[in-house]
């Protein structure tokens, strides 16, 4: 019985304890000067650039994929990964027995044909001499014409087949078309390479990999202040202490959307003389488009700002007023996609706002273009948490019983 009755009592304590150091905690607070209590930072006179960013991809200006026009088993490699290959360089043979014996076969062909167009000729010598003396009729000289000129198409078919069957025969031994740099390879000795309705990928030759690319996408609030020769910067996670540079070299016109969110290419040219970029790694890139000298600025923080006197009457109220701090802070929004905004200065201990006019901002300070705001006033960022340390120097703590 007496465990029930000591509950609601402990209770009571704690919610006294609680309320004891909730007090406390805000006489401090109420206590601190104006400078110990906000965060405040001077407006200032700086050079301020604006900029849009985005994830690309670094790709060789030109890379080729080499495949087979036959099919067959490979039988040698040539070359490797990271090899350097120039133009006509062999890479790879496939087991070409299959495509000799076809050639062989088309040659009989061609000879088969020679003889029968060889014996189509000598009778229709012989059908015209007998025609001449009459004792032959003109059917039978047509049709020995007509068996001359067959003999002479299936001479040129065999000959037409055994191109082709040279040209596959040659197509075994397959070469590089360009110079450049082996950086990939999907085949290995003794495997089957079929081509019979696609042709397969055996190498990946990038042309020179001094010169490369980044192909990146931006949304499109942000391609409009994009243009051709625009100076862009970027980092990669193998150099994150190295900055980059690079041009924008194309912005492509077809859009892709995702989700309702239309994005488009754009495509950065790069120089790489020492060849530290490689191809596939994650280029995070950042164009500069707009840049101001001497410009008045102030941490976007200042902007976001609201003292918590402000916060208190927007919640408290009747249903009347909610519906005027709604309008109000309506209003507000309206303010800042125009351009404008409010900051809070600091004058004689008390906190002042000021409107103002925004320009441009690199996510970090925003540009102050018009208003009653000055170089070197004071603006607030935002308030210091109350230290509790007070609390315990002073003896106030919480025993649980």
């Amino acid at each position: 019985m007496n465990s029930f009755l000591t509950r609601p009592r402990l209770l009571a304590l704690l919610v006294l304890a609680l309320g004891a150091i909730a007090f406390f905690i805000w006489r401090q607070s109420s206590t601190l000067s104006p400078e110990q209590r906000y965060k405040l930072q001077e407006a200032v006179v700086a050079d301020l650039a604006q900029s849009v960013s985005a994830n690309g991809t670094l790709s060789p200006v030109t890379l080729v994929n080499v495949g087979t026009q036959v099919s067959g088993t490979v039988k040698k490699l040539h070359v490797d990964f990271n090899d350097v290959v120039k133009a006509g360089q062999i890479l790879v043979e496939l087991d070409d027995s299959i495509l000799v014996a076809a050639a062989g076969q088309s040659e009989a062909n061609i000879a088969s044909a020679t003889a029968s167009l060889d014996l189509a000729r000598a009778n229709e010598a012989r059908i015209q001499s007998l025609f001449a003396q009459e004792y032959v009729s003109r059917q039978e000289l047509d049709q020995s014409v007509q068996a001359r000129r067959s003999a002479e198409a299936a001479l040129r078919l065999a000959r037409a087949q055994n191109d082709r069957d040279r040209a596959n025969l040659s197509y075994s031994v397959i070469r590089s078309p360009v110079s450049g740099v082996v950086v990939d390879r999907q085949i290995d000795v003794g495997q089957t390479v079929a081509a019979s309705f696609q042709t397969p990928v055996l190498f990946k030759i990038a042309q020179d990999l001094a010169q490369m690319q980044i192909y990146t996408t931006f949304a499109e609030a942000d391609i409009g202040s994009i243009r051709v020769g625009q100076p862009v910067r970027f980092t990669v996670d193998a150099f994150p202490n190295r900055s980059f540079r690079g041009t924008v070299k194309q912005l492509r016109l077809n859009p892709t959307t995702t989700q309702n969110v239309v994005t488009y290419n754009v495509v950065v040219a790069v120089e790489n003389p020492d060849h530290a970029l490689l191809p596939g790694m994650t280029a995070y890139v950042s164009i500069v488009v707009l840049e101001k000298k001497d410009a008045l600025t102030v941490a976007n923080a200042a902007l976001r700002f609201r003292p918590a006197v402000e916060a208190v009457k927007a919640d408290a109220g009747s249903n009347k007023e909610s519906k005027e701090n709604k309008e109000n802070g309506e209003r507000r929004s309206k303010r800042r996609e125009s351009g404008s905004g409010t900051v809070h200065v600091l004058v004689d201990g008390q906190l002042k706002p000021v409107s103002v006019n925004i320009g441009i901002t690199d996510n970090r300070n925003t540009e102050i273009t018009g208003g009653e705001l000055k170089a070197g006033d004071l603006v607030v960022l935002g308030e210091n948490l109350p230290s509790t340390n007070g609390a315990s120097a002073s003896g106030v703590r919480l025993r649980m019983f």
